[in-house]
């Protein structure tokens, strides 16, 4: 910056001016003057536009706006119309011109003014002004003087503000540009929000820093603890209960019989820093020792498994600004659903959120604030990774990085950042944090083709094959052989996989036992935590409330509802993909074997043994209960395995079970929960299930006298049933109106089937093949004395493919309606070539109404399909239609129940029964698979009046294609010659 150019900082690539050297983010006795709240605000258009006496104490901001710090400026507003500028999101592409480090001159900046008063005897002569997170470059005036200006979007700056404050009145006036040099270190496929999003407060600075090192060793159970203090005064360290008072921090002390930290006991202890001036510094000291043996990531000697997401910071009314108890409500659920890893993509998060992770046990990949994705598509020309001339700015992030959350047990791995190509600068960072702390590893996916400067080998979204191979050591060599040896000697890890976008991910099972088959392989982070959709309100007379995505603030170039993957919808209610991922990495494994009358336990903990959980089984007969009571099993060791043998009141339950002779599925169903308050859940809380079908039913055929077919006015009558004559659909049964069944292919496209980051996606080939618009002509109808069939050809307008269905349908033949069943075996043959898989093969119909209560036996109780069942446990469940709706931000295909044995559909008008032969997919839906198709968003699903039945005899897989792997070649439908059949009765 020069006086020629006051606003050169903004395109200079340097991080900034006047700032003071990072340091740890910690608790202190020191007094604090907390600036958050209501600041004047101003937002300008860009440099022209601008405040020319912004800083001047006098300035009169009375007619400004009020603007709440912390908050990003483009959520103001919100759910209504924003008041500042609008959201914009991209994955890659930067929002402007990529003219590094020039961004454009019209660059909205908000001008911020905040008075605040400082109390006589405040230390002003050791205050520091400390900004948790501005994004992206902003400068700083206090009482008219210039302190600085900063970088780093979501990184700690500190000023040094003792010459400018002063007792009493003070006014602080911060620029802050949405725009700068920075922007292009910044590109990490979220929406671009500017603003102070973080807090802002006064702070006397007394002790500068330390870092503590409290390592662990395994084989003695000795704990070694040195904190290293940068201080101007003498400082001394006490931890009552360890026996260490007031002792000379630096150490090093060895202390016997330590409980260390980990993700599964995460065992803190209270310690303190008192120094000479009475500061007093409370310390939670966490022992660990991270470390490669043999290829093996391991924590206190033990290998682990990660079990992990990618968390980025979202709320949908506040965007990346979050309260504690947001953050409290993250930790808990990923704990409650089985989760111990975090990486916090692809930036720092808010510190307190690492404050959580060390008390609940998480455990943490802190990532740089960087990414430069958006070079990619100009083939990494001009990206800063390897340009020297930015390599202040790399180090700089690098540096406080590191500094700021070093003393945290839970961050186990240092990340550089993410997809920011390689170069010289990223080979810097990380010969940086070795200098700086070499007790973690380092981690960057980006290096992944020669692992050079990192400690992991870092893969995103590869499939289970390669990811076999990689657990074999099998991987393709380096470029460079002299890179190989040592990249095979590293712990594989997939920073990135089961793209959570949409309906899905499907096939995480099939990842998980790959990872489990490996010690090599050390687990992975699903793409990602939560989607980041803004709440929005629709226009309507009564406006119902959405989540808004790319492209709903009419910007210029986005990537639509990409920005919502995760697993958790944005109000964070888990999704089905959050439900299945929880048993898929269930840390205890469960498995019964009736054969053998036993239950065999698995503990996949590392560390901690199973004496913390109780063991309860529950014995259904067709989902009826017939028994249940609490299972003694062994206390298991980490790896180890217990084995049960049937005790006397399961044997009990299932003898009354074969008394009952009910013809039902008889299941033995074993859950494990905790059997006292954890910091994270109450007692009884789940945290893994086994179940084993014990007694199946008869198999003997039921008795089916066929009713003829006959033909009346205009309709044919079989059995309980009406048919149109013409068309031989079904019309009536009993005294319920119907419309169907007819063959039906389609499924609204998954995000799965619309994205690809491999090929081209797969519903590009089913629109070519005109799946969407199949049309479905009767060829004939012929009733006769046993039965009615119906033939029909099923394909597009202009293809010579198609699809030829005969609907056979046969009634008993009986006088009480009760009894009338009514059943229908359909036979698919293709005709011609199908070089497409099926969305779906199954039958759709519809009946009046727009709720009914759902009650079925089979999987559930929430949506499965065949690649993503995990979660679905057999029993009797029961829901209305509208609750079986998922609500996708985008809506699409959802709410199926796979394998069901039968169900009841209940109206208004009369109950439907339904009953598989011997399975079917069920979806039930208040809208019609055309309009859930055309649909952008919720608001847009409107109730038609009918209820749409989807009666599947198999779905194509959902998979992970939006950003990963199609569903695995099992989870393929094929267009082949198929049967199927189902039953239909009804009731009043």
């Amino acid at each position: 910056m020069t006086d020629l150019d006051p606003y050169a900082y903004v395109e200079d690539r340097s991080p900034g001016t006047g700032r003071l050297r990072p340091r740890a983010a910690f608790a202190t006795d020191l007094p604090a003057i907390a600036l958050d709240g209501d600041w004047r605000f101003r937002l300008a258009s860009g440099l022209d536009d601008l405040t020319g006496d912004l800083a001047a104490p006098e300035f009169d901001d009375s007619a400004w706006d009020l603007l709440a710090v912390p908050s990003c400026w483009q959520m103001t507003g919100l759910p209504g119309e924003p008041h500042y500028g609008a959201p914009a999101y991209t994955n890659i592409l930067y929002p402007f011109p990529v003219d590094p480090p020039r961004v454009p001159r019209q660059n909205p900046t908000g001008e911020y003014r905040r008075e605040f008063d400082v109390p006589d005897g405040f230390p002003a002569s050791a205050a520091v002004l400390r900004f948790e997170g501005v994004d992206s470059a902003f400068a700083v005036w206090l009482n008219g003087i210039r302190l600085g200006d900063g970088k780093g979007s979501r990184l700690t700056t500190e000023f040094d503000a003792s010459t400018a404050l002063r007792p009493g009145r003070n006014v602080l006036a911060v620029r802050v540009h949405q725009w700068s040099s920075g922007s292009y270190l910044e590109d990490q496929d979220m929406w671009w929000l500017s603003g102070i999003f973080r807090s802002v407060s006064v702070a006397a600075r007394g002790v500068e820093d330390f870092f503590v090192h409290a390592a662990y060793d395994h084989t003695t159970g000795q704990g070694t603890l040195a904190v290293d203090v940068t201080t101007p005064t003498p400082v001394t360290l006490s931890v009552p209960e360890l026996g260490i008072s007031g002792v000379d921090p630096a150490g090093p002390h060895l202390i016997d019989g330590i409980e260390p930290w980990s993700d599964e006991q995460p065992r803190l202890y209270a310690g303190e820093l008192l120094s000479e001036t009475g500061e007093r510094i409370p310390l939670r000291i966490g022992f660990r020792t991270v470390a490669v043996v043999d290829g093996v990531l391991t924590a206190n000697g033990s290998p682990i498994s990660l079990r992990g997401v990618n968390r980025h910071e979202w709320h949908p009314l506040t965007g990346r600004t979050l309260t504690e108890d947001t953050m409290l409500t993250d930790v808990l659920l990923m704990k409650r659903h089985n989760i111990n890893a975090v990486r916090t993509s692809h930036y720092p998060p808010d510190h307190r959120f690492l404050d959580l992770c060390d008390e609940h046990g998480l455990w943490v990949f802190c990532e740089g604030d960087l990414e430069t994705h958006g070079f990619e598509p100009g083939g990494w020309r001009r990206n800063p990774s390897d340009d020297p001339a930015w390599r202040e700015a790399y180090l700089d992030r690098t540096e406080r990085l590191v500094e700021r959350d070093k003393n945290h047990p839970s961050v186990v791995v240092w990340s550089l950042g993410n997809e920011s190509g390689t170069g010289a600068n990223l080979a810097a960072s990380a010969a940086r944090i070795r200098q700086r702390d070499n007790s973690r590893p380092i981690h960057y996916e980006g290096d992944w083709a020669s692992c050079a400067y990192v400690d992991l080998y870092s893969r995103m979204y590869i499939g289970v094959d390669e990811l076999a191979a990689v657990g074999r050591g099998q991987e393709a060599p380096t470029a460079d052989p002299a890179d190989d040896a040592h990249r095979r000697a590293l712990p594989a890890v997939l920073c990135e996989y089961g793209h959570a976008m949409g309906t899905g991910p499907g096939g995480l099972s099939e990842y998980q036992q790959v990872i489990e088959a490996h010690p090599r392989l050390a687990g992975g982070f699903i793409w990602e935590w939560i989607d980041h959709g803004i709440a929005r309100l629709t226009g309507q007379e009564e406006p119902r409330t959405f989540y808004a995505y790319g492209g709903d603030f009419g910007e210029e170039v986005h990537d639509g509802n990409f920005v919502a993957d995760g697993l958790l919808f944005p109000d964070r209610t888990p999704s089905p993909g959050l439900v299945d991922y929880k048993k898929v990495i269930e840390p205890v494994r469960i498995r019964i074997d009736p054969a053998a009358r036993q239950i065999d336990v698995r503990n996949l903990h590392h560390v901690r043994d199973s004496g913390y959980l109780d063991f309860r089984w529950t014995v259904e007969d067709g989902g009826e209960p017939m028994g249940c009571g609490i299972l003694t099993v062994p206390v298991t060791a980490p790896g180890g395995t217990a084995t049960v043998a049937w005790p006397a009141d399961v044997t009990d339950a299932l003898d009354a079970a074969r008394k009952n002779d009910s013809g039902h599925e008889v299941w033995l169903s074993v859950t494990a929960v905790l059997a006292a308050d954890e910091s994270w859940a109450e007692a009884g809380h789940e945290i893994a299930w086994g179940q084993g079908l014990v007694m199946a039913p008869a198999a003997a055929p039921v008795p089916f006298a066929p009713a003829p077919a006959i033909t009346r006015d205009g309709y044919i009558a079989l059995g309980p049933a009406r048919f149109d004559a013409r068309t031989g659909m079904l019309t009536r049964l009993g005294d319920l109106e119907l419309e169907g069944p007819r063959l039906d292919i389609w499924r609204a496209p998954l995000d799965n089937d619309l994205l690809s980051a491999f090929g081209s996606p797969q519903a590009d080939a089913w629109f070519a093949a005109g799946l969407h618009r199949m049309r479905h002509d009767v060829l004939s109808v012929e009733p006769d004395v046993s039965g009615l069939t119906v033939i029909a050809r099923l394909a597009a307008a202009g293809s010579s493919s198609g699809l030829g269905v005969v609907y056979h349908w046969t009634a008993c033949d009986t006088s009480h309606a009760d009894q009338a069943r009514l059943r229908l075996e359909t036979v698919v043959t293709p005709d011609g070539p199908w070089p497409v898989p099926l969305p779906r093969l199954g039958v759709a119909m519809s009946l009046p109404g727009t709720d009914a209560e759902v009650e079925w036996f089979g999987p559930g109780p929430g949506e499965a399909y065949r690649d993503s069942r995990a979660a679905a446990r057999v029993g009797r469940h029961r829901s209305t239609v509208s609750a079986m709706q998922t609500p996708q931000v985008r809506p699409q295909e959802n709410g199926n129940r796979h394998q069901v044995r039968h169900a009841r559909i209940t109206t208004p008008d009369g109950t439907l029964l339904i009953t598989g032969d011997p399975v079917i997919d069920l979806t039930v839906r208040p809208w019609s698979t055309e309009a859930l198709t055309a649909a952008t968003h919720q608001h847009d699903l409107v109730r038609d009046g009918s209820l749409h039945l989807h009666l599947d005899h198999a779905h194509h897989g959902l998979g992970s294609a939006a950003c990963g792997p199609g569903p695995s070649a099992p989870d393929v439908l094929a267009a082949v010659t198929t049967a199927f059949g189902v039953e239909f009765g009804s009731s009043r």
